[in-house]
């Protein structure tokens, strides 16, 4: 089902359901199924999967199964059960060491230096109070 503007579940929805605009789930409210909308509030249950830019769940609402979303809060005694993922992926950071001039060669003999140096096993242990 597709809605244009913004939607307030209170009884049961089962099936897809998209948005253009926010959805909010009641109290009494049921969404079983995938959901597409921007901005999503749950007071009520939500099983499935979810896409949207932002999520709040309330206290005494429930989300269980997939959510992909920029955005998520939680009020105490809510519930969140399932996977959460980011709508953009972070940006990879790239490390780029600067080489002096003189001495190119002055890394790798670090490098050397320093795994040579390393034990073969490192056991760790915690320690008795």
């Amino acid at each position: 089902m597709r809605v244009s503007g913004k939607v307030h579940v209170d009884g049961v929805v089962e099936g897809h359901l998209e948005a253009v605009d926010d959805v909010s789930i009641g109290r009494h409210g049921v969404v079983r199924g995938s959901l597409v909308a921007q901005h999503v509030n749950v007071s009520g249950l939500l099983e499935g999967d979810l896409v949207c830019a932002s999520l709040h769940i309330e206290r005494g609402g429930q989300v269980r199964g997939q959510v992909c979303s920029d955005k998520l809060s939680i009020d105490p005694q809510g519930c969140f059960l399932g996977e959460r993922r980011m709508q953009q992926s972070p940006p990879r950071l790239e490390y780029r060491p600067e080489v002096p001039v003189q001495g190119e060669g002055l890394i790798e003999d670090l490098e050397h230096t320093l795994i040579d140096t390393l034990p073969d096993r490192i056991t760790l242990g915690r320690k008795e109070d």
